[in-house]
């Protein structure tokens, strides 16, 4: 199957001589959620700017749904929906009107009954008679994300789509792509919320100073690259763990009350058994243990501080 997003050596220098991306390669499959992580200013919002047609590649070629953004830019942008970042929603028109005028901008004919489908997924049919600049920043937002909807794109966009928004609003648009994907839309998010893209994303794709450093299906990302703890709560708290356990990947924390022992879950021995072991030689006694699983939190700190 061909991917739906195609990005080809895409590398985009400013005027001012700054390189935003550099020699991007990547493909997004059709009907997935990517979740595009990075810290401020790697280029994820130049990446997907370029894609929408907003911003103007420099070298390197891409195809939305297998038409070149350059050469083909109306075919190619008529199948991305974009939700930006800013809200720009400041109008007089209502809801209504400005969702009917923005499919109308992509050429489509009227469809109220789809329109209507729209806003009831979005928990806006019953604003739709309100005037934009009545509306709350979450409703905007939410308006946005209707107007994105609106022409039937076959990729959606969504940058920070939930930043500034109350809880509830995030799990509600949480349950929207859900329904999307369903659909056969393609989802491509990027989030400042790593617990985000924890819950929902196939894939995760980390971006660090305009270079993409990994790609990969979330689940096996945190299967190779999460790290388990093992933690001990001690009888009697440590000063300092005794030199001959000064190979072991251990620590202390909670003022020595806790030992904790880091290990791998690809190995076929994590060495826990051995570890309890030398603790007893040691007469360091233990009244609880539990075990945790790093989050992708944890994994993207290390992957970005690994390629700094």
């Amino acid at each position: 199957m061909h991917p739906v997003i195609a990005i080809e050596q895409l590398t985009k220098t400013y005027g001012s001589g700054h390189t935003a991306l550099r020699d991007i390669n990547l493909e997004i499959r059709k009907g997935e959620i990517f979740a595009l992580l990075g810290p401020n200013g790697a280029g994820k919002t130049t990446l997907i700017s370029i894609v929408c047609g907003i911003v103007n590649p420099g070298t390197g070629r891409v195809l939305v749904g297998g038409s070149d953004i350059v050469r083909d830019y109306r075919a190619a942008r008529s199948k991305i929906g974009l939700v930006p970042q800013e809200l720009f929603n400041e109008g007089f028109e209502s809801v209504w009107a400005t969702v009917r005028f923005s499919r109308g901008l992509f050429g489509k004919k009227p469809d109220d009954a789809l329109l209507e489908q729209v806003l009831r997924d979005l928990s806006l049919w019953d604003k739709r008679d309100a005037r934009i600049n009545e509306l709350s920043g979450g409703m905007k937002r939410r308006v946005m994300i209707a107007k994105a909807l609106s022409h039937e794109p076959e990729v959606l966009f969504l940058d920070e789509p939930t930043a500034g928004v109350d809880v509830e609003l995030r799990r509600d648009m949480w349950q929207m792509v859900r329904r999307l994907r369903e659909r056969g839309v393609t989802i491509i998010l990027t989030t400042h919320y790593i617990e985000e893209a924890e819950e929902m994303a196939d894939r995760i794709g980390v971006i660090r100073r305009g270079e993409i450093i990994l790609v990969e299906d979330k689940a096996r990302l945190m299967k190779q690259l999460g790290k388990k703890q093992l933690t001990l709560q001690l009888q009697r708290p440590l000063d300092a763990i005794p030199a001959e356990l000064a190979t072991e990947p251990l620590q202390l924390a909670d003022s020595g009350h806790q030992l904790i022992f880091t290990f791998d879950t690809q190995r076929e021995h994590t060495g826990i058994a051995e570890l309890l072991k030398r603790l007893a030689a040691h007469d360091i006694d233990y009244k609880d243990l539990q075990t945790s699983q790093s989050s992708l939190e944890e994994i993207f700190v290390d992957l970005v501080r690994t390629h700094t």
